[in-house]
C-alpha cells in the first residue's frame, strides 16, 4: 500500500476522531477539576447538568471557530488561538447561562475556573503531541503527498522554495513539468528535476503516482490552465493553482466564494469577517465603557485644569479619517493654546513648540490627551487598538508618497497601536518614519486577533503611555 494513503487528508473519519476526543478531554477535566475541588466524583444532578452542557458547547465552539479544518500547512501558533477562543467562549456561556436561569450560585466558581485552565490544557497538549507524531511519519516517509508543478517562470521557483522549506506538511515535489515547446529547457530546479512538457502530463502523473499538481503559472496562461484540467478530467487528482499575485502587496490573501463565483482576497482583514468583527465590536465596547468609568476622576480633573489654565475649550476637535474612508471628528483635550492655521494646511506640534501649554505638554508626554477618544470609540468610530488616525492633510500628503498608506483606512482607527508600541509615534517629519508606521499599522491589520489586542494593550500600558518621540 502507498505510504502517502496512511491517513488520508480532510479525511472524514479522523475529523470524527478528533470530536469525540475533544469531547473526551472536556469531559475528563471537568470531572477531574471536580475531584480536585471536592476530593471524591459524587456529582449531583447540577453538576451533571453543567458538565453535560460545557461539553456540548464546548464541541460546538471548537467546530465554529474551525478546530476541524485541514491540519496540513496550518501553524499551531493559529490553533492554539482557535482552541483558546473556543474554551473561553464555552465557559462564558455557561456563565450566562448560569445568571439566565439563575443557578449560577448553585456550582462552584473555583471548580469552573479550574476547569477551563485543565481542558484548554488537555486538548492543546493532545493536539501539540499529536501534531509531532504526524511529523514524526512523514519524516519517515508516511503521511507525504507527492506533488509536480507546472511551470518554468519565476512563480514557478517561488512554490517550489516554499514547500521545500515547509517540509513538515508532507508535500513533497517529485518534478516540474515545463511549458515551453522544448523538450529540455532545463536540468532541474533546486534539485528538482525537469521530468517534460505539457504533452507528458498524464503519462508523469500515473508514472510517478502524483497526488498532487500544482499550475504555477501568469494569469496569462488561461490556455495551458485549461490545457491542464483538460488532461487531468479522467482521473480524482488534485489540482491547485497558485494566483500570479506575489507582486501585490497582499493583506490577508484567501479564496472565497461569492454569489457562487470564486473571488481571490487580495486585500482584507480578519476583522471584517462576521464572527470577528463582533468580537471586535464587543471588545470595544466593553473594554471602552470600564476603562471610562474607572478614568472618569482623572478626566474630570484635567478638563478643570484645561478649562482655568487657558482660554479656549477644553476638547480639541478636529476630522480624521475613519474606516473605509470617512471621515469623523477625533476628540482629544486641547493641549496648545487657540491659534489659527492657513487653510489646508497642519502644521505638526515639534519639541519645544510655544503653541504646546504647561499642561498640555505633560498630556502629550503621558498620552492623557487622548483619553477623550474612548468616547470615539463608543461612538463605534473607532477602537482601542487600530492604526492611529491622522490628520486629513497629511492623508493627502502622504497617499502618494507612501506605498499603500491608505490600506490603513480598512479597518476603524484605534487610541493605541502596533506602531505605536514599537516607537513609532510623535512627529513623522520624514518620508521613512511615516513608511516605518505603515508597515507596522498594515502588519497589525494582515494579523489582527483579539489576543493580538491584548497584547498591545498590555504593551501600551507599560510602555505606550510615555516614549522618548512623544511631544
Amino acid at each position: 500500500m502507498k505510504k502517502g494513503l496512511a491517513l488520508k487528508e480532510h479525511s472524514t473519519s479522523l475529523n470524527i476522531l478528533l470530536r469525540i476526543i475533544d469531547c473526551i478531554g472536556l469531559l475528563s477535566a471537568g470531572l477531574f477539576s471536580y475531584w480536585l475541588r471536592f476530593a471524591n466524583l459524587e456529582l449531583n444532578f447540577t453538576y451533571k447538568n453543567v458538565l453535560l452542557l460545557g461539553v456540548l458547547l464546548g464541541a460546538a465552539s471548537l467546530s465554529f471557530f474551525g478546530a476541524y479544518r485541514a491540519w496540513r500547512g496550518a501553524s499551531f501558533t493559529s490553533e492554539m488561538r482557535c482552541v483558546i477562543s473556543a474554551t473561553l467562549i464555552t465557559f462564558l456561556l455557561l456563565i450566562i447561562s448560569g445568571f439566565a436561569t439563575q443557578s449560577s450560585e448553585l456550582f462552584s466558581r473555583i471548580w469552573m475556573v479550574s476547569w477551563l485552565c485543565t481542558s484548554t490544557t488537555i486538548i492543546l497538549c493532545y493536539r501539540f503531541l499529536l501534531r509531532k507524531c504526524l511529523g514524526a511519519l512523514r519524516a519517515k516517509g508516511f503521511n507525504i503527498r507527492s506533488v509536480i508543478i507546472i511551470g518554468d517562470g519565476d512563480l514557478a521557483q517561488q512554490v517550489l522554495e516554499r514547500l521545500q522549506q515547509h517540509s513538515e506538511m508532507g508535500l513533497v515535489v517529485k518534478g516540474i513539468l515545463s511549458t515551453q515547446n522544448q523538450t529540455k529547457v532545463i536540468d532541474e530546479i533546486n534539485s528538482v528535476p525537469l521530468l517534460g512538457t505539457l504533452e507528458d502530463l498524464d503519462t508523469v502523473v500515473k508514472d510517478h503516482k502524483i497526488d498532487q499538481v500544482w499550475i504555477a503559472l501568469p494569469m496569462s496562461e488561461v490556455q495551458k490552465m485549461e490545457q491542464v484540467q483538460s488532461a487531468l478530467s479522467n482521473t480524482s487528482i488534485v489540482i491547485r493553482m497558485v494566483p500570479d499575485i506575489f507582486g501585490f502587496r497582499l493583506i490577508n490573501q484567501s479564496v472565497t466564494e461569492v454569489a457562487g463565483l470564486p473571488v481571490i482576497n487580495i486585500s482584507t482583514s480578519h476583522m471584517l469577517e462576521g464572527k470577528n468583527r463582533l468580537l471586535k465590536l464587543l471588545e470595544d465596547k466593553i473594554l471602552a465603557t470600564i476603562i471610562l468609568i474607572l478614568i472618569s476622576p482623572i478626566l474630570i480633573s484635567l478638563a478643570i485644569i484645561i478649562k482655568f489654565s487657558s482660554k479656549g475649550p477644553i476638547l480639541f476637535k478636529q476630522y480624521r479619517t475613519g474606516a473605509n474612508g470617512q471621515d469623523f471628528k477625533v476628540y482629544k483635550f486641547r493641549s496648545m493654546v487657540v491659534h489659527n492655521e492657513e487653510d489646508g494646511k497642519v502644521t505638526q506640534a515639534k519639541k519645544g513648540d510655544s503653541r504646546i501649554t504647561p499642561i498640555g505638554a505633560f498630556m502629550r508626554r503621558t498620552s492623557l490627551d487622548e483619553l477623550p477618544q474612548f468616547i470615539n470609540v463608543l461612538q463605534g468610530r473607532m477602537s482601542i487598538v487600530g492604526p492611529r488616525p491622522h490628520a486629513l492633510a497629511h492623508n493627502e500628503h502622504y497617499k502618494t508618497l507612501v506605498e499603500s498608506y491608505m490600506r490603513r483606512h480598512m479597518v476603524k482607527p484605534g487610541i493605541t497601536g502596533w506602531a505605536q508600541v514599537n516607537g513609532f509615534r510623535g512627529e513623522t517629519d520624514t518620508i521613512d518614519k511615516m513608511e516605518n508606521r505603515v508597515e507596522y499599522d498594515l502588519y497589525y491589520i494582515e494579523n489582527w486577533s483579539v489576543w493580538f489586542d491584548i497584547k498591545i494593550i498590555l504593551l501600551t500600558i507599560f510602555k505606550g503611555f510615555t516614549h522618548k518621540n512623544a511631544i
